[in-house]
């Protein structure tokens, strides 16, 4: 619903501008890019699960997930790869429900409050991460 959905808290990019944006970026860094989307918990936890022994690193903008869900907790800590928890508005000033996120206790860093550009630094950390390894 991005773009649609209060854009004057999550802009007016298109989760298709977002993936174009990141996949262009991803060209001129040499990072190959698995851009996803999915409403489906489940669904999320079982590509989390797959990108262990497979990917490099997760960018997760999980949305309203990332303040319930223990699942994504479990499965992004079994996946043992640097996580960078991505959001476009800056929850800490939203509301206080927001600020808490299960995600944020085992991910290498968190970025928030940049609109779209918050993918594309949450890229930019993940290149940075992958190369002192």
């Amino acid at each position: 619903m991005l773009g649609v959905r209060q854009p004057e808290i999550y802009g007016h990019a298109t989760l298709a501008d977002i993936e174009t944006m990141c996949r262009s970026h991803g060209d001129t860094h040499g990072l190959d890019i698995d851009f996803r989307q999915t409403n489906i918990e489940g669904e999320l936890v079982t590509w989390i699960q797959q990108a262990r022994g497979t990917q490099d690193g997760i960018a997760i903008n999980a949305a309203a997930l990332t303040h319930t869900s223990v699942a994504l907790l479990d499965a992004l800590t079994l996946a043992e790869l640097p996580v960078i928890e991505l959001h476009l508005s800056n929850v800490f000033a939203r509301d206080v429900f927001r600020h808490h996120s299960y995600i944020s206790p085992i991910a290498t860093g968190v970025i928030c409050g940049f609109g779209a550009n918050s993918y594309i630094l949450a890229l930019d950390a993940l290149r940075a991460i992958l190369a002192e390894d």
